[in-house]
């Protein structure tokens, strides 16, 4: 069954999502992103260029013909998954098929907009059993 990871009171949605990118680039994990708003995508795949003066996020969309060779990926659907290990979710939804993957993150923000559907989704998961983990990470982002 898929455990589920919220990291909550993010003072910014996408800079907590590229910090934990680079957490798990670390670990050597592969993460599918799934941000069906493409400017979501855009701010995101941006910020993983330009994150870490020192660094490199091995990163591109999911379409890409890098995709198979890249460990972090970012789709605006998951109607063709290249890997069902890790799945970070920056949409606002309830992603579609999230249970195919090992782990689901939900990275939430203090900000309405973000944190209110975001009650919604931790109330669906916990009410259909799945494993939960929270974390604050106010003073990470």
């Amino acid at each position: 069954m898929t455990s589920i990871l919220f990291l909550s009171n993010a003072s910014n949605r996408l800079h907590a999502a590229a910090a934990w990118l680079a957490a798990a680039w670390q670990e050597r994990k592969a993460v599918l992103v799934f941000a069906p708003e493409r400017d979501v995508a855009e701010r995101l795949d941006h910020l993983l260029w330009t994150q870490h003066a020192t660094g490199f996020l091995p990163h591109c969309r999911a379409d890409s013909p890098l995709a198979a060779e890249t460990p972090i990926l970012i789709a605006d659907n998951l109607d063709r998954l290249p890997q069902d290990r890790c799945l970070l979710n920056l949409s606002n939804e309830v992603p579609p098929g999230f249970s195919r993957f090992e782990q689901l993150v939900e990275i939430v923000s203090i900000d309405d907009r973000d944190s209110v559907p975001a009650r919604d989704r931790f109330r669906f998961y916990r009410e259909r059993g799945y494993a939960m983990d929270t974390r604050n990470v106010a003073a990470d982002a």
